[in-house]
């Protein structure tokens, strides 16, 4: 199968720049990067796609098995970088595809220079010694209201994952994509994503990493940029002046700012 169809590759930016391959989390398409775009195409090429089962990519290549699990997630990735030939790759993770980006440096590390988490979460449920934001109970009663009523969840959920009250389109926006996405897919994604726990894959990573949080998250509260930032020896934690869960939409200026202060300039 053509990847490139596959998972709705865009390449755009400078040609002669550093490679930035933006991958986008659960719900959600490379569209959720567009406000950023203009300023890091300034300084770099960019590699967008979106995950089989989100956006355009092409539905047919769909598999429950496969991406019953985040590995699956990150052969999307790297099989973007070895159609693209991609190499000295910064990969940029939003929410759980952090964690796909861990997962994928360690499957091919000659292929990637440096990981950016934007909002990320190795685990979402409270843990002894560890605060995820929810407690079992919590993640089992969001599942549930997934799988009876995907649109009615989406409804509900993405304004409150979006935060902002008071930019109330955003959270419209954040809905729509997520009742743009095939239900029985989305609930997939959904189950791998709340259920997963990447704790113990955060010792694998070895590359220069920014760790980016917002001040309020729901989703990834403070604790757990600190938790990811401790993990990763020699990590960056930047806590950006935001709320909510999607930074590159709620403040793309603040965070393309800090993956340009990270990555360095084109020279």
């Amino acid at each position: 199968m053509d990847i490139r169809r596959r998972n709705n590759v865009t390449v755009t930016g400078r040609a002669d720049g550093p490679v930035l391959l933006l991958a986008h989390g659960f719900g959600c398409d490379q569209n959720m990067w567009r406000l950023v775009v203009p300023t890091l195409a300034e300084y770099y090429q960019l590699v967008l796609f979106d995950y089989v089962g989100s956006g355009r990519a092409t539905p047919s290549a769909w598999d429950e098995r496969r991406y019953s699990s985040l590995d699956g997630y990150a052969r999307d990735v790297l099989e973007v970088c070895e159609e693209l030939d991609l190499r000295d790759v910064t990969f940029v993770g939003h929410s759980v595809s952090a964690m796909v980006g861990v997962l994928a440096a360690a499957k091919a590390p000659e292929r990637f220079s440096r990981l950016v988490m934007v909002a990320p979460s190795p685990c979402y449920v409270d843990d002894d010694g560890y605060r995820g934001g929810f407690s079992a109970e919590d993640i089992d009663e969001l599942l549930e209201s997934l799988e009876s009523n995907y649109l009615g969840w989406s409804a509900a959920m993405a304004p409150v994952i979006m935060g902002n009250d008071d930019r109330p389109e955003l959270g419209q926006e954040l809905t729509a994509s997520f009742c743009a996405t095939d239900p029985h897919m989305a609930r997939v994604f959904a189950r791998t994503t709340f259920l997963s726990d990447s704790r113990k894959d955060l010792r694998t990573v070895t590359l220069p990493t920014l760790v980016l949080e917002c001040r309020q998250d729901v989703i990834a509260p403070r604790e757990v940029g600190a938790y990811v930032r401790d993990a990763i020896p020699g990590s960056r934690l930047v806590t950006l002046e935001a709320t909510g869960h999607c930074p590159q939409l709620s403040a793309p200026q603040a965070t393309a700012a800090a993956i340009v202060d990270f990555v360095g300039a084109a020279r």
